[in-house]
């Protein structure tokens, strides 16, 4: 019986088809196609304009003119330069400082709402509004709030009798730092304590009960119960809270634009006012790519703490 050639272009159809339909139930093919996407954007949005930042960083490029290669140049300068130095202090200060004071009040807050509490919806609808409010209007209102001759605080502390004068809060340069980190940990707290307060619903309230009929204490429970179970969601929101606090620009550069005298600047603000006003890209951009040793610790960081997972499992460590 011969095969017709209508046939034949319909067997080798079907064949396509069925090597087609095994290929995509192959899960490592199927894996990638699903990545592929996200892969792609990736490349685009975050991959080359970090390679393009590490290019300028060893080059002297400048606003209007393609730069040349030079190597270290821009980070010798930059070690040499003892306004880089000031703002790498106050990065890791203000890091530091705002981080503790978010996570201490967010803590608290989310261990407050995590008990029956009238209108606990609205509460915690009314702590998630510095959170919404953009970032630059937040700003603005800090910047008025600390405005040496119209401060509220001022008006507040010259009313209740307790200062004959406004307080500068924005032009010396330790009133300024201390000024910028409040706002940013006004501005935090949501985040930290909305995050939290999801890791405390996760908790089981038998184990409450069961250390409750054993005696224990507020402390003890808080100790040995809630920060152990609590450490996955605290590792990963300290991390994500380190790494905005360490690059934010928009609250200091509205508020203070690195002054006075520098004092204020962030390493991301100082790369942008070398990079950008400055015109200097190559100075700007090693200014830039000195922030990454910091962000790769705080990712570090958060892959060992993580790793306790296991071990409140029941598990051992790998």
């Amino acid at each position: 019986m011969s095969v017709t050639a209508e046939q034949q272009v319909w067997v080798r159809q079907a064949r396509a088809q069925s090597a087609l339909s095994k290929l995509f139930d192959w899960k490592p093919f199927l894996v990638v196609m699903c990545m592929l996407p996200a892969v792609g954007l990736l490349a685009v949005f975050l991959t080359y304009p970090l390679g393009l930042g590490i290019w300028l960083a060893f080059t002297d490029t400048t606003i209007g003119r393609s730069g040349r290669w030079v190597g270290l140049e821009n980070f010798e300068y930059m070690l040499e330069d003892p306004i880089w130095w000031n703002a790498v202090f106050f990065s890791v200060f203000y890091t530091g400082v705002a981080t503790i004071g978010k996570f201490g009040l967010g803590l608290w807050l989310a261990l407050l709402l995590n008990n029956h509490l009238p209108f606990k919806s609205m509460l915690r609808a009314i702590i998630l509004l510095p959170w919404i409010v953009p970032t630059v209007l937040t700003a603005i209102a800090f910047w008025w709030i600390y405005n040496p001759q119209f401060s509220i605080i001022s008006w507040m502390f010259i009313e209740l009798g307790l200062r004959d004068t406004n307080i500068d809060f924005i032009n010396t340069a330790w009133p300024a730092r201390w000024s910028l980190i409040g706002a940013n940990i006004w501005r935090g707290i949501p985040f930290v304590a909305i995050s939290l307060l999801a890791g405390l619903q996760t908790i089981s309230p038998s184990l409450y009960e069961a250390a409750l009929l054993d005696g224990s204490t507020g402390w003890q429970r808080f100790r040995y119960i809630t920060f152990p179970m609590l450490l996955p969601i605290l590792a990963i929101v300290m991390t994500f809270s380190i790494i905005f606090t360490f690059t934010d620009f928009q609250l200091v550069y509205a508020i203070t634009r690195g002054g006075p005298v520098n004092s204020t600047h962030l390493l991301a603000t100082l790369a942008f006012q070398r990079g950008i006003p400055g015109g200097q890209l190559g100075e700007g951009a090693a200014i830039a790519v000195s922030m990454i040793p910091f962000l790769v610790f705080a990712t570090l960081f958060s892959y060992f703490a993580l790793a306790r997972r296991k071990w409140q499992q029941g598990e051992s460590n790998d």
